[in-house]
């Protein structure tokens, strides 16, 4: 059979948003391409994140906040598999999961939406004082600093919800969003300018569709394991190694770029103020240009950072995580430590 799985009805949990929807609709195809005689079976359910909307996501202080209820659900067996936004997923996994795909990346660029009377505009056009709606304390800290004449409000909410109050209301002159989100929804004409890494460096593992499994299950970990893209693993094992390491999550900015070009990685990561007047930001590379091995034995299952990548050459995964150990490890030693803590405790 298919990887042993024949036969099996096959349950993919999901977030209720449109959006989630959208996210793991796609992966469900891919999926149902690769094993035509399989069951793919989608159920939906609400999370903590999707219920809380009045309050921002980085005072709520739960890391697992769009995850947790779905992770309940895989460890009763209710569903073999879960897609998330990897951005979703903290760096530690609960014991017992793991990631088993990273599909391949959308730009991981954030966007920019006017409100529609401020169309044709860039921030840099926009009056002075407009308000900009982002939920985002890396987004807020970079362009406060960019932008220091625009003022940055909290906006909570999935993608309708907050395009609904930037359009229906006079509250926000435009809003921040992830450029995958949109484009996902098919509202790329929305996007009225690309912040590119130079303006405002992204959330990690922006932009990737991650599927989450139960470590033991090697019939659903082997199945799912042939939607992994070499590049985006590799790019996310560094960026995630980047904020395990540097101790990052919802309520602290930090903030990323990855480049894979001719066998060379390259991590650009950064820490940031809560208003983006203090802040470190340096660039290494590795090679992660290594052969594929046979890896039969107890080794075959390594995780880095969450991540389960059998076919993706394990030397060039761990020079991926280690290039973002060490990355991190070089803004401690300047000090990463002490805007990090007095970010958290001025979010607190």
């Amino acid at each position: 059979g298919e990887n042993g799985v024949e036969g099996r009805v096959v349950r993919v949990g999901t977030r209720r948003s449109q959006l989630a929807r959208i996210q793991t609709d796609s992966v469900v195809t891919m999926l149902r391409e690769l094993y035509p005689n399989l069951h793919f079976e989608i159920v939906a359910m609400s999370t903590t994140g999707d219920k809380i909307l009045d309050t921002a996501l980085s005072k709520i202080g739960e890391k697992s906040l769009f995850t947790k209820e779905l992770e309940n659900a895989l460890e009763k067996n209710e569903v073999d598999l879960v897609v998330h936004s990897l951005k979703d997923l903290p760096t530690s996994l609960p014991p017992g999961f793991t990631i088993g795909a990273v599909c391949k990346r959308e730009i991981p660029l954030d966007a920019v939406v006017f409100h529609p009377k401020n169309c044709g505009k860039t921030l840099s056009l926009l009056p002075e004082k407009s308000v900009i709606g982002t939920s985002s304390l890396r987004r807020a800290a970079q362009l406060k600093k960019k932008f220091p004449q625009l003022q940055f409000r909290d906006i909570r909410g999935n993608l309708n919800t907050r395009l609904k109050k930037l359009d229906e209301k006079e509250d926000f002159s435009a809003i921040i969003l992830a450029a995958a989100g949109l484009k996902r929804m098919g509202w790329e004409h929305r996007i009225g300018q690309l912040l590119d890494p130079e303006d405002c460096l992204y959330a990690v593992g922006q932009g990737a569709l991650a599927v989450e499994v139960r470590a033991k299950d090697q019939e659903i970990l082997n199945m799912v394991s042939a939607l992994h893209d070499a590049d985006t693993v590799l790019c996310c094992i560094a960026e995630r190694a980047f904020m395990k390491r540097l101790e990052g999550g919802c309520s602290v900015p930090v903030a990323v770029s990855t480049l894979l070009k001719d066998g060379q990685l390259y991590l650009t990561g950064a820490v940031y103020s809560l208003d983006g007047s203090d802040n470190l930001k340096e660039t290494m590379q590795t090679s992660v240009n290594y052969p594929h091995q046979n890896e039969d034995g107890p080794n075959d299952d390594v995780q880095h950072v969450g991540i389960t990548a059998k076919n993706v050459p394990s030397q060039s995964q761990e020079a991926a995580e280690n290039l973002g150990v060490e990355l991190a490890n070089l803004l401690l030693s300047k000090g990463a430590k002490h805007i990090l803590s007095v970010a958290r405790q001025l979010n607190d």
